[in-house]
């Protein structure tokens, strides 16, 4: 029998008098890579996953007779919205696809009834996902010296990192024979190079879920997408061949990926404010409550990625009060998000806004 989920109230995080000194050098690094890329490039991109694999439309239908701990939220009420999905990864420069790295989906779904989030522009609710179960720091206290580490070598030694990377590959799959995963290593390079249109996505951060608190998940389920889980990409000499799988593999295939909900159920098994503990599937289960649905198209539109890339920005402090995030992480994501589409904004002279249902993102 699973426990009954825990109910949401504001004492479930424990805010400390130092995050907001930790956020400010957050952004201070931040605008190191940022200002680094920009300068160098001529072009400002984003802080962190700055290169995008493919952008994608589709459909967010909610299930229908949804038990009441599920009826939650953006999912309480059945029916459509349209959606967008970047497929990215986690570096804050443009990398050749030979420097592999964990993959991110950032989604927005448009036209989102219900009271939103302070400061949350427009009426859309947007999550962020990674190809992993963990966040690779506790706090934003140790994610901030990694970030510190990673901005020095922003733009710099390219070819060292193409080399690295294999050797960190290695290591990793090493270290996954014997039973032993590594956010670091993968964060650095070591990921495996895997086709992103496989991979199943977890939000590794909470987040309020209506009178609950979870963590969400989005997971292929169309043949063609399973068929493709682990499925590595041979990048050598190929800076762009990730993009250009995705692009390829979405000409023919109907991608559907369930969105799943993982509600905790024991606040010190499932804990709020770090990240790096897994939540056990067994103790609590992720479970369906929606199905995305994007059809057949090319991944690298044009209009789409101007529209989406250049025009978008997707944080988890854009949305409903109902999925309000949570923890220490989440809460540091906010000011800098902001911070780093402000500074696209100003270099790119490209104004970032929050689509409508009505807008259309090219072909």
């Amino acid at each position: 029998m699973l426990a009954s989920p825990v109910h949401y109230n504001p004492d479930v995080e424990t805010v400390t008098v130092e995050e907001g000194r930790t956020i400010d050098k957050l952004n201070e690094t931040f605008d190191t890579i940022l200002k680094t890329v920009a300068e160098d490039s001529g072009h400002a991109v984003r802080s962190v996953h700055a290169k995008a694999h493919g952008i994608l439309e589709g459909v967010l239908r909610i299930d229908a007779d949804l038990p009441p701990e599920l009826a939650q939220g953006l999912f309480a009420t059945p029916g459509e919205h349209k959606v967008y999905l970047r497929l990215s990864t986690n570096a804050g420069d443009i990398l050749p696809d030979a420097v592999s790295l964990p993959r991110g989906l950032a989604l927005k779904v448009l036209d989102v009834a219900g009271e939103r989030l302070p400061d949350a522009e427009g009426t859309t609710q947007n999550f962020i996902f990674v190809n992993g179960t963990v966040f690779q720091a506790p706090n934003a206290d140790k994610f901030l010296g990694s970030l510190k580490l990673l901005a020095g070598t922003t733009d710099r030694a390219e070819g060292l990192k193409v080399a690295a990377s294999t050797v960190l590959r290695g290591v990793n799959k090493a270290l996954h024979a014997v039973g032993i995963d590594s956010p670091t290593i993968g964060a650095l390079g070591g990921a495996p190079n895997v086709d992103p249109l496989g991979e199943t996505y977890y939000s590794v951060t909470p987040f309020r879920y209506g009178d609950h608190i979870a963590k969400f998940s989005v997971a292929p389920v169309a043949p063609a997408l399973t068929a493709l889980t682990g499925t590595e990409i041979y990048a050598s000499g190929r800076p762009n061949a990730i993009r250009e799988t995705v692009q390829s593999e979405m000409r023919g295939i109907e991608g559907v990926w369930e969105f799943r909900v993982q509600l905790c159920r024991d606040l010190e098994r499932q804990p709020v404010e770090d990240p790096t503990v897994e939540w056990d599937e067994a103790e609590a289960p992720f479970q369906r409550v929606g199905l995305i649905t994007v059809r057949p198209q090319d991944s690298w539109e044009p209009g789409r990625v101007q529209a989406v890339d250049e025009g978008m920005r997707f944080s988890v402090w854009t949305g409903l009060a109902a999925h309000r995030p949570l923890g220490n992480i989440n809460r540091a994501r906010n000011a800098p998000y902001k911070h780093s589409a402000a500074f696209r904004e100003r270099f790119n002279g490209c104004p970032i806004h929050e689509p409508a249902g009505g807008d259309r993102a090219g072909g």
